[in-house]
């Protein structure tokens, strides 16, 4: 089990600190408005990972449990996503700028319920878990829903701290990226190789 745990956390963080809409939305929001509403926001962002979770978990258990073939397919298709964001990542514009502009403050309530509609009304998150969690299973013949749990509430924690994090340091980041344009560049090929690298894992 911990053979595969580990490499998911260390693959999950790498992502997590990925440039994405939604550790761009929480440093804009705690840049804005300060560290408290960037963790409101990010604990709706989180939760609304157990919702892709369940998507994925319910759906993709059913068909692992009918052929060991059709959960080497998915897994294939992971890997084939992931390479597949790499090049769009490839593709995209380094340059990287944050702005407050037409972000509104909003009670905890509110921020916490756009946080989580946010998650789930974006499919490409259960997409992307699709192609994410499979590599990670350790037991596929086993109890797969339970896995699926597992892996996803250890996505979530690990998502909330750093976003937490990120929160809390958000001015200095702000202040870093904004004094640095080589930062967008960088920021773009670490994504590059990470996509790539995880790709690579879930195949073998």
């Amino acid at each position: 089990m911990l053979d595969q745990i580990i490499p998911f956390l260390t693959a999950s963080i790498l992502l997590t600190f990925s440039p994405g809409p939604d550790i761009i939305y929480v440093l804009v929001r705690s840049m804005a408005y300060g560290y408290k509403q960037g963790v409101v926001t990010a604990l709706g962002l989180v939760s609304g990972i157990l919702i892709h979770t369940s998507l994925v978990a319910f759906g993709v258990s059913a068909v692992i449990k009918q052929s060991e073939n059709i959960f080497l397919i998915i897994k294939i298709f992971g890997a084939a996503y992931l390479l597949y964001l790499a090049w769009q990542v490839y593709k995209s514009d380094p340059e990287i700028a944050f702005s407050s502009e037409g972000i509104r403050n909003k009670g905890m309530f509110s921020l916490f319920k756009q946080g989580f509609v946010m998650n789930v009304l974006n499919p490409k998150v259960s997409i992307f878990f699709l192609a994410f969690f499979p590599g990670f299973l350790w037991e596929p013949e086993g109890n797969t829903v339970a896995q699926f749990y597992t892996l996803g509430v250890l996505f979530m924690l690990q998502a909330l701290i750093i976003f937490s994090l990120v929160a809390m340091m958000a001015d200095k980041i702000s202040v870093f990226i904004k004094s640095h344009p080589k930062s967008g560049w960088f920021l773009k090929w670490m994504q590059v190789v990470i996509f790539i690298l995880i790709a690579i894992l879930i195949l073998l």
